[in-house]
């Protein structure tokens, strides 16, 4: 029987929230591990802490709809997931492999806001204020980790500029100083 009307679409939407929060906490810990940057890695851990908080609200939201939050995985985060985790595979280093840790955590944060968004729009069109209220928390979190990522990346990107920059002097200078050698 096909579903019919917004409030089922509405909870399919916070089952699919729950699994992508869930799969973070459990994403979360190898993200911040990666980090080279102390201020990166505490600040993913304290959005670790925080996401613990979403799904608790989440939990709230299905006991107050006599609802179980299982039964459906976020096929999308688990992509998202998947790329961060192929970033921490690659050979970047230092403040360069914490930028694409940010890149990755970024793609994750707007993923939520997007989500969370549309819930909260559900919610307030079925009257649920209640819900709406702790989706609206949860957002302005999301969001405020964003931001919180893209001054940290303002940092941490301009000096992965020079980190390359002062890597392609030294190259430049050993291969002027092998070629000065030959000549000679």
């Amino acid at each position: 029987m096909p579903k019919e009307n917004l409030k089922e679409l509405y909870i399919d939407e916070l089952k699919d929230l729950y699994s992508a929060e869930n799969q973070l906490v459990k994403a979360l810990p190898k993200m911040a591990k990666g980090a080279s940057s102390d201020e990166l890695r505490q600040g993913i851990e304290e959005h670790l802490e925080q996401t613990k908080g979403h799904v608790q609200r989440l939990e709230q939201i299905f006991d107050a709809l006599g609802e179980s939050p299982k039964g459906k995985k976020c096929v999308g985060m688990e992509g998202l997931i998947k790329e961060g985790s192929e970033v921490l595979s690659e050979d970047y280093e230092g403040e360069t492999l914490d930028a694409a840790i940010i890149g990755a955590a970024q793609r994750v944060e707007h993923y939520e806001i997007a989500a969370y968004g549309t819930v909260r729009a559900f919610a307030e069109t079925l009257g649920e204020d209640q819900h709406a209220s702790l989706l609206d928390a949860t957002l302005n979190e999301e969001k405020e980790t964003d931001q919180k990522l893209t001054d940290l990346a303002e940092e941490i990107n301009a000096h992965a500029s020079e980190e390359g920059k002062e890597e392609s002097e030294e190259a430049e200078t050993t291969a002027s100083r092998k070629k000065i050698r030959r000549i000679a």
